[in-house]
């Protein structure tokens, strides 16, 4: 009698290329903060099906390579930085996603301070958008961009993984004004100057912005002895 089950690849050596042929990319939502607007790099789409549209910054995965080290590769290769924050999110896999054929991306984001970055253009257009203002994109990276930022507004009110897109010196508006863009809300200036100066994150420097059109405030700077992000101590940072 024949027997009701297949074989199951992780009980028995299985020729994968007898059953089908998928390739397995990373795409990455890199995420910078300028002009009071959270801002993703894009570059532009050369395939005919999407001609004029813009895309995320990604690859197929070498044979040779971890997902991670794939991802960090792209970002090296377009921002110049490897040394950043960057996080696993979720896997896309719908049938339908690439015009290649069966493709199956990771997507991660990474935070970047866009002052470091020196852009690597090579072909294609590479340029900063308005995560706001973007409404379509080539294939389904409007929905890889929006699921990535629903999980960094998740992450900021757990842990202060936002000062990575701040320049080392700061001022709390601009801080304030940095969870406001990722957020996509307005919060009480009172109450959040409140919050982080009670947590200890933040160091006075003692000195104050200069050339500004407006009055002078007090910069600060994150305190990494009080918090080491390696070890994702969780803050429950709530507005």
């Amino acid at each position: 009698m024949m027997s009701m089950y297949t074989k199951n690849i992780n009980t028995h050596l299985v020729e994968i290329k007898d059953y089908f042929k998928v390739a397995i990319s990373v795409d990455c939502v890199i995420f910078g903060f300028n002009n009071d607007e959270l801002k993703v790099l894009l570059i532009e789409s050369d395939l005919k099906e999407f001609k004029g549209k813009w895309s995320l910054l990604g690859d197929i995965v070498r044979p040779e390579e971890e997902l991670d080290e794939a991802a960090y590769r792209v970002l090296k290769a377009r921002t110049g930085l490897d040394d950043v924050y960057m996080e696993q999110v979720q896997t896309f896999g719908a049938i339908q996603r690439h015009p290649a054929g069966r493709v199956i991306t990771v997507a991660y984001y990474s935070l970047v301070n866009i002052e470091h970055v020196e852009l690597k253009t090579h072909n294609n257009e590479l340029h900063w958008h308005s995560v706001k203002d973007l409404q379509e994109m080539a294939f389904d990276h409007k929905l890889i961009l929006d699921t990535c930022h629903e999980r960094l507004k998740q992450q900021v009110l757990v842990q202060p993984i936002g000062f990575n897109l701040l320049p080392r010196k700061f001022s709390l508006r601009e801080l304030q004004n940095l969870y406001e863009a990722i957020l996509d809300m307005e919060l009480d200036r009172r109450n959040f100057r409140k919050k982080f100066l009670s947590m200890d994150l933040l160091m006075d420097l003692n000195e104050e912005e200069e050339d500004v059109p407006h009055r002078p405030a007090k910069l600060y700077k994150f305190n990494f002895d009080k918090y080491d992000q390696r070890k994702k101590r969780y803050l429950g940072i709530g507005f």
